[in-house]
């Protein structure tokens, strides 16, 4: 398409000063990051002695960084879990034609406009083991409790006060995947799913053959959306639990805080913001390139 010097240099007069602000304020603080990393600064006062790794090895030799990092994996992993497979339950209840269906959506898609620091001080009310769920239960005569937020209690790498975080988190986020596949659903013509139902298939084939494989790209899509919000998880888990007895809620955001702003580490507190910036662009990257192939397709 032909296009004018004239306008191409008003066009550039606009994105430049933008693209020097977006250069300054994120990819310059991101390299100024990596770069305190590979330094000495230890205290208030900057010290860019360069140390190579060292700030990398002793975070993975530090027991709660390990922590942190099985912390994350698990709770990303279950919450993208619960967060697909529930929305994708919800979404195909108001396929079907659900009575009240609109009522039903506003409720499901509610918890979405609540921030997650109120999430977290809400269910941390709800499973508070004092006076929760728990109470409920001594009420309607169940003697047994659980500790849920404080419990030390784990599976393998898995702690079972993760649980919480992960009820709370994937309520909030249940009626974001709901609507996803909502929108998918009410795209897919009916005329398909007519014909297969003329051909004898049953809902469960449906919703197997025809369903789910057209739903994928959303499915993906919704990964790395609940990915990127998990790999970051801090103020639902600041709000809600903090780091936890034996750092059983912990996660590299509340460390990287801990470590930066109350003790003053600010090389190893860099150190832990590039090593979660790396793990959310394994997650990014993925996305990206089926993006730009789809594209070009």
């Amino acid at each position: 398409m032909y296009c004018p010097k004239q306008e191409t240099r008003k066009g550039l007069l606009v994105v430049l000063p933008l693209s020097a602000v977006l250069f300054v304020f994120v990819y310059g603080f991101i390299l100024w990051s990596l770069k305190v990393s590979f330094s000495a600064w230890d205290g208030i006062l900057p010290n860019m002695n360069f140390i190579g790794l060292e700030n990398y090895r002793r975070l993975f030799s530090s027991q709660r960084f390990v922590t942190d990092l099985f912390n994350t994996l698990y709770f990303t992993l279950f919450f993208m879990v619960v967060c697909i497979v529930g929305g994708f339950f919800l979404s195909y209840l108001l396929y079907s034609r659900l009575r009240a269906e609109a009522l039903f959506r506003t409720i499901y898609l509610f918890p979405l406009s609540l921030s997650f620091v109120v999430t977290g001080v809400l269910w941390r009310w709800v499973l508070s083991p004092e006076v929760g769920v728990n109470a409920l239960f001594h009420m309607l005569g169940f003697k047994a409790s659980f500790g849920w937020f404080t419990s030390t209690q784990s599976f393998g790498k898995f702690n079972y006060a993760l649980i919480s975080l992960i009820i709370a988190a994937s309520w909030q986020y249940l009626g974001y995947t709901m609507a996803m596949f909502l929108a998918g659903l009410r795209g897919i013509p009916d005329q398909i799913i007519e014909s297969a139902e003329l051909d004898g298939a049953g809902e469960f084939r449906i919703i197997r053959s025809i369903l789910l494989p057209m739903l994928k790209p959303i499915t993906f899509s919704a990964m790395i959306v609940l990915g990127h919000i998990s790999l970051k998880i801090f103020d639902l888990a600041y709000a809600m639990t903090g780091k936890g007895p034996a750092f059983v809620t912990d996660f590299p955001g509340l460390f990287m805080f801990e470590t930066t702003f109350r003790g003053n580490h600010y090389a190893e507190g860099a150190a832990i913001s590039i090593i979660m910036l790396l793990l959310i662009a394994l997650v990014i990257i993925p996305y990206l390139y089926s993006t730009f192939r789809g594209e070009e397709t």
